[in-house]
């Protein structure tokens, strides 16, 4: 007979991470995760504040209404695709002379 496990508790010198007190705000948790949550919330005042802050924060933003991007951001964010760094050109164009140089081989070969 299998019997159940008790949820894991935490020690008192464990702490939340940041990204499970905002998953425990947000209410993204599984169930488990979050009954452990929720239990060591309950006897940990610092972690509780960490939630109330995520909470305040979130509807902070909820309620901050519609936001505006200048027009000059939205243009330079529109180039980020095409700009490469220097390596991932060089191995473009690498494979791309093999690549050509292999149809190049095979015509060749066909001749």
């Amino acid at each position: 007979m299998t019997q159940a496990r008790e949820p894991r508790r935490f020690s008192s010198t464990e702490h939340l991470a940041s990204e499970a007190i905002a998953a425990f705000a947000d209410g993204e948790l599984r169930m488990n995760a979050y009954l452990r949550a929720a239990r060591h919330i309950a006897e940990c005042p610092e972690c509780a504040a960490e939630v109330d802050a995520q909470q305040q924060a979130r509807s902070a933003l909820k309620d901050s209404g519609e936001m505006s991007m200048p027009n000059s951001l939205l243009g330079l964010l529109s180039q980020i695709p095409m700009c490469e760094p220097p390596e991932v050109k060089a191995e473009v164009e690498r494979r791309r002379r093999v690549i050509v140089t292999s149809v190049v081989n095979l015509r060749r070969r066909r001749r």
